[in-house]
């Protein structure tokens, strides 16, 4: 088990995350409170918005991009969010609805699963 995991966590594999995150919206939870929803689309495009939280105030509030499996990980590469730079991410179950990510750089966070899109 690699050592981002947590003992109750269980990790997903690339059919876990092609089953149970892609053609969902992905409600990401922010460090200022609220969420930050992410639309995985089953046609290999991701977009998002951040209007609902005010980001249009730091980034440019919406943005699309593309996102594909390498390996048992999810990673995404939006148009102008991020400088443009793809990052892949670790992906744990910690909930019927609810889980934890580990980017490529470190970075950790939480998220929950929503609707289908």
């Amino acid at each position: 088990m690699p050592l981002s995991a947590q003992a109750s966590e269980q990790a997903y594999s690339a059919q876990d995350i092609q089953s149970m995150i892609i053609g969902k919206r992905i409600y990401l939870a922010t460090p200022m409170g609220g969420e930050f929803p992410l639309n995985y689309r089953k046609n290999g495009v991701v977009d998002g918005s951040g209007e609902a939280l005010g980001l249009g105030r730091f980034i440019k509030p919406e943005d699309t991009g593309k996102w594909w499996i390498r390996g048992d990980r999810l990673c995404q590469q939006f148009q102008t969010w991020y400088k443009g730079a793809p990052m892949c991410f670790e992906l744990y179950k910690t909930g019927s609805k609810t889980l934890r990510w580990v980017r490529d750089n470190g970075q950790v966070g939480t998220a929950r699963i929503g609707e289908g899109i």
